[in-house]
Formats: C-alpha cells, sequence, structure tokens
C-alpha cells in the first residue's frame, strides 16, 4: 500500500535523490573545495533497492542519481536497473557531469533511465579547465551527443555562472538552446565554497533576463521558471534558490552514499536509516519521522551547511 506522506508544512514530498558517491572525477571550484578521489561508504545496489521500494510506499514518484559523480561507479547501470522496477517510481533520472556518458548512455536508457541532466559551466575550454580543473570539455560534448542519440530526454544542461570566471560566456551556452532541443539552466552560486560565499560573484535569474531581453517566460517546472525565444528549438531555465527561495515548493528529500537522510540540502543534518534496512516496517516509519523534521527553508545566508555539494548529493 502507497500512502501519500506530508512535512509538517504540508508539502507533499515525492522526490528523491540519491547520491551513489561522493567521488568525483573533477573538482570544480564552486562544489567545495574537498578530496574528490576519497571513497566514503557507499551502498550497494541492493541496499539502494530497498531503500527505494520503502520510500516509493511512503509516496516518492520521482528518483534521481546523483553524486559525486554518478559514473564513477561501475555498477551504475545496474543501480538504475533495480530502481526502475520498483512499484510507484514513475521517473528515474540522473545528473552528471558528462565526462563518462557517451561510454553509459546507451545501456543507462536500456537499464530504464529516462533522462539526464548534465553539468556545463562554459563552452570554452580553458574557462572550463579552469573551472573543473580537468581537460575534458570535448569528451562532456560527446557525452551530449551520445544522450541525446539514446533518447535521454528531456536533456538538461546545468551550469553555474560567475561574474567575472564565466558569466561572459552565457551566451554561447543559451545558444545551445537556440540550435538544440534542449534545455539550458542557470543555477544561481550557493554558498558551498570559498566562491560561494563571494556574493560579487553571484550572477542572478533577474540579471540573466535583464541581459538577454529576447528571452519570454513560458512556465515553470519544478524548480525552474523557463524562457524561449523565436526560433529556439529548447528553452533556458532560471533556477534562483539564492535571491527567490522556493523552499515553500519544496518536494524532496535527499539519500546520501552511506545511508543516511538529508531533509534539506541547506542544512548538515542527516539521519541513519541503515539499522533499519532490514525491517520494512521500521523503515517506513523512520522515514516518515525524517520528512516530518524537514524545516521550512534553508538558510544560505547564515552558512547553515559547511559541506561541498559532493557530499550533500547535489
Amino acid at each position: 500500500m502507497i500512502i501519500t506522506v506530508k512535512d509538517s508544512f504540508g508539502r507533499e514530498i515525492s522526490y528523491l535523490r540519491i547520491s551513489v558517491t561522493q567521488r568525483c572525477n573533477l573538482n570544480c571550484v564552486y562544489c567545495g573545495k574537498e578530496d574528490c578521489a576519497k571513497k566514503a561508504e557507499e551502498l550497494t545496489p541492493e541496499q539502494y533497492y530497498i531503500i527505494a521500494k520503502a520510500f516509493a510506499k511512503c509516496g516518492i514518484k520521482k528518483i534521481r542519481i546523483t553524486g559525486g559523480e554518478p559514473l564513477v561507479r561501475n555498477d551504475v547501470t545496474e543501480i538504475v536497473r533495480l530502481i526502475r522496477t520498483v512499484s510507484g517510481i514513475e521517473t528515474v533520472a540522473l545528473t552528471t557531469n558528462g565526462v563518462y556518458l557517451k561510454q553509459y548512455a546507451e545501456e543507462l536508457k536500456a537499464a530504464g533511465l529516462d533522462s539526464v541532466n548534465i553539468s556545463l559551466d562554459s563552452t570554452d575550454g580553458s574557462t572550463y579547465r579552469h573551472l573543473t580543473g580537468a581537460d575534458v570539455l570535448q569528451r562532456v560534448m560527446e557525452g551530449i551527443d551520445a544522450a541525446e542519440k539514446a533518447g535521454l530526454s528531456p536533456l538538461k544542461l546545468n551550469a553555474v555562472l560567475m561574474k567575472g570566471v564565466n558569466s561572459d560566456g552565457a551566451g554561447e551556452l543559451i545558444s545551445l538552446a537556440k540550435e538544440r532541443k534542449i534545455d539550458v539552466r542557470f543555477i544561481e552560486l550557493m554558498p558551498f565554497s570559498d566562491e560561494g560565499e563571494n556574493a560579487d560573484l553571484l550572477v542572478t535569474g533577474d540579471e540573466i533576463l535583464k541581459q538577454f531581453p529576447i528571452l519570454e517566460y513560458t512556465g515553470s517546472e519544478g524548480t525552474a521558471k523557463y524562457y524561449s525565444a523565436e526560433g529556439f528549438k529548447g528553452r533556458v531555465g532560471l533556477i534562483s534558490p539564492v535571491t527567490r527561495k522556493f523552499c515553500n515548493e519544496c518536494n524532496r528529500v535527499r539519500l546520501l552514499c552511506d545511508g543516511k537522510v538529508k531533509p534539506c540540502l541547506g542544512y548538515d543534518t542527516a539521519y541513519d536509516i541503515l539499522p533499519f534496512i532490514n525491517d520494512e516496517e521500521k523503515l517506513l516509519k523512520e522515514i516518515e519521522k525524517i520528512i516530518l523534521k524537514k524545516p521550512a527553508g534553508h538558510n544560505f545566508e547564515n552558512r547553515s551547511t559547511a559541506h561541498g555539494l559532493n557530499k550533500t548529493g547535489g
């Protein structure tokens, strides 16, 4: 039996983000300067399956696989395949930096993956290398092509702009949405690193609209407001967690790779559910308790989290 679980503020929680690793093959400046190669405890595909089943019985309908970089796990396809079999899960998506996507796109689609979000903060090779610490832009672009060919849809590109760093490349990113059926989404810089705490680097959604007045609002989906223009095949999305908090509409919680659940990205608080994994009744009750502990909203302005994005589940 599936029950609908609401938090203490009446928000219906239907979206689970699952971090399968905190490891990453890149070291992006805004993510938090961590040892991205260090391996923490990681759940097995079978454990993710058990937990996904329990969350589905609590009303979760969408699952997104995140990291770190999920494609550094050689069993990521098996994780997707198992989660896809869970009754009640309507959508399985994945967020990746795209470096290994060319290798995995077809088998991920065959395993049941619906859609993919790819991090792409610049189309300029030197800027991309500065932001990520790696000279792999061409591989990412090939990964985007492979995802499109495999039929992973919708295909979304996520970019974090920083003034004086990569903000002058916004037009090139937007041109991808004009030329291809791709959603290019600009996400405001969040305080997960020294760069994120520097307000002078923040590029707001309003600033992007002012710079590109051709963009016209077409509607909202989840946390993003979407825009388009005449002749565009895709869309431009704006996600503004800093200047336009959308916490009152938040419908998600996060499972970390070590079996802890974070009710909110904006706080370090996490609750361990592994002790209950072999007792479904207790596991369901624990999930309900955790959802009820979800705060009203993040507190980024007061530095409510000390962890980089690779440790929070993206």
